[in-house]
């Protein structure tokens, strides 16, 4: 078992009651307290917002906080009880973790990260990672396997999962214009750069993804077109426990 890339503060057990206005979610604390709590996704949470499903909020001492509770995740019954992270702010987090440390053997090497690059072609867009490799000249007396590597800089998106079919992950839950813009935007850098779409499926009981075309069919053709065109496919699981949260390995790639 892998060891934990990120360690959740003190969580505190509750029961979702209603989930209103998209950010805001009321719980049940397993004192009987009843708080409301900050939802940190504005998705529609398909298959994941359940009244009556138990979930875990975090908790902040900072007095200027409106809401000092934030929803984290919540259990789902779909395969087996499982948790499913809910909080949009923290794979990013967990990916530049994961990059530090080199997780992922698909990327090659590099050795700068830089989070939230501008790109694209009308300058407007920012990329969640750009991996860079100084390696610009080669000494012959390195070894010859050097020569082949693959210098140019990867363009890294990362994308939040947690919409299923059975142990089928799913991207997207709904239509996502940002999501086709940021497609598109990437198949621009190809072939001078490389792409990469890393889906961060937050839950363990997925073996297996896919584009959520009945969600978004354009969605899906713009994909496997980028695909075509060598865009790289990162579908990476990770499970999502209250102790925190750890590397699976990647899911079988259904396109």
């Amino acid at each position: 078992m892998t060891d934990l890339l990120y360690r959740y503060p003190t969580l505190y057990p509750g029961i979702l009651l209603k989930r209103y206005k998209r950010f805001f979610a009321d719980v049940e604390l397993a004192s009987g307290e009843i708080v409301t709590a900050h939802c940190p996704n504005t998705g529609p949470m398909k298959g994941v917002y359940i009244p009556g499903n138990p979930v875990q909020l975090s908790k902040t001492d900072n007095p200027k906080r409106k809401l000092a509770y934030t929803w984290e995740m919540i259990q789902l019954q779909d395969n087996e009880p499982t948790w499913v992270g809910v909080n949009t702010g923290l794979p990013n987090k967990i990916i530049k973790i994961a990059l530090q440390k080199y997780i992922f053997p698909q990327l090659g090497k590099y050795d700068e990260i830089k989070s939230e690059v501008v790109y694209g072609q009308d300058k407007k867009s920012r990329v969640d990672f750009c991996l860079l490799n100084q390696l610009s000249v080669v000494d012959n007396s390195l070894n010859q396997s050097l020569l082949k590597n693959d210098n140019r800089p990867i363009y890294l998106e990362v994308k939040n999962t947690t919409w299923t079919d059975q142990r089928l992950a799913l991207f997207p839950d709904t239509e996502t214009t940002r999501g086709q813009k940021h497609l598109r935007e990437l198949m621009a850098l190809l072939p001078q750069s490389r792409g990469v779409m890393l889906y961060f499926i937050n839950r363990s009981d997925c073996t297996h993804f896919a584009p959520g075309d009945n969600a978004d069919p354009l969605y899906g053709k713009l994909l496997r077109q980028a695909v075509s065109m060598g865009l790289e496919v990162l579908p990476c699981r990770f499970e999502t426990t209250p102790e925190g949260v750890r590397y699976l390995g990647l899911a079988q790639l259904e396109l």
